[in-house]
């Protein structure tokens, strides 16, 4: 017994030495070393760190121009098919590779949220910069729709003409169950660096299968993903849903019935945390059919035909109709006593 319990002590002790000496590891950036700049196929922040950079370029007038920031484990390629529409409509699109996606230089690690807001922060002050002579729009898909939000609700929120929040990423631990909250507690602190896939899960993000097979191919998108970069990720979805009572720019919301990616629950919280908006500030557009990927779903050029109009016209009921099933939702939303889940 004795034996037993000197065993068990040592097993005790030796754990708890393990879990103090595995944390989660965040790249955090530098301290500003110079002034941010847009080059011709990069973005370098001010930490000096350069981030790839797309564009599409109208071939005639410019009428807009948006800046999309993609979601976790994908990249500035995520927006070629919309950029592409979009400048039919004389609307020029800018894209970059977020830290710790692509083939950037801190890939597959977490900076920080606080480094994603900045970036996005510098970047939109240097687009705006460039082209000050017309609208800016940002558009944030899932985890990029959750850094959108962050920035333009903090006190340094750059100017823009209005934003797009595509499936934004809102899943955090207040509507999470205890079993998943203990699970990342525990990974994070046994073993932060191990990998973990979507394998088995069962999720669908798409109906554009074709599209689907192409991301499994492309090397610059991330298929395994370590703990705490995980973590870093909840911890992010934590903020985004946090500030979403404060969030008050013009903006167009999009949201598909069939998201398996960002459950219903969260994503009813968030739109019922925002304050009362002012008429057409503030519309939410539900789509039947649409999965997470919107801009990338098999009915995608609906999507993209509402924010082209939605830019170009404000005030005036989207081609869908989309913002009519979002309005019933949100008065269906006001009109509870308590939204739980």
């Amino acid at each position: 017994m004795v034996v037993l319990r000197k065993k068990f002590n040592t097993a005790f002790v030796l754990s708890l030495i393990y879990l103090t000496a595995c944390s989660p590891k965040y790249l955090e950036p530098t301290d500003t070393i110079q002034m941010p700049e847009l080059l011709d196929s990069n973005f370098r922040a001010s930490d000096g760190t350069v981030l790839p950079m797309r564009i599409w370029n109208p071939p005639g007038k410019k009428k807009a121009v948006l800046i999309a920031l993609h979601g976790f484990n994908d990249y500035s390629n995520f927006f070629d098919a919309p950029g592409n529409f979009l400048k039919t409509k004389g609307v020029l699109s800018y894209a970059y590779d977020q830290r710790g996606f692509a083939f950037t230089k801190t890939r597959g690690f977490w900076p920080g949220t606080s480094s994603y807001v900045n970036d996005f922060t510098e970047f939109v002050q240097l687009v705006k910069k460039r082209h000050g002579d017309l609208p800016l729009f940002v558009i944030g898909e899932s985890m990029g729709g959750a850094i959108t939000l962050l920035a333009m609700t903090r006190s340094n929120a750059p100017s823009v003409d209005g934003v797009i929040l595509s499936a934004p990423a809102v899943w955090g631990r207040v509507s999470m169950p205890w079993y998943q909250r203990a699970a990342l507690w525990l990974g994070v602190r046994l073993a932060p660096g191990m990998r973990l896939t979507g394998r088995g899960l069962k999720l669908t993000p798409s109906d554009n299968t074709e599209m689907l097979v192409a991301l499994g191919r492309d090397p610059k998108v991330i298929k395994e993903t370590r703990i705490d970069t995980i973590h870093g990720l909840v911890d992010l979805m934590d903020d985004a849903l946090a500030v979403s009572a404060k969030f008050t720019k013009r903006a167009l919301i999009l949201y598909g019935k069939r998201d398996e990616i960002v459950p219903v629950a969260p994503t009813h919280f968030m739109i019922s945390k925002l304050p009362p908006s002012e008429k057409n500030k503030q519309w939410v557009a539900l789509y039947e059919s649409g999965y997470h990927m919107l801009l990338r779903d098999l009915q995608a050029e609906i999507i993209w035909e509402d924010i082209a109009h939605w830019m170009q016209r404000p005030g005036e009921p989207l081609p869908s109709g989309a913002e009519k099933k979002g309005t019933a939702l949100r008065l269906k939303l006001k009109n509870r006593d308590k939204v739980t889940y």
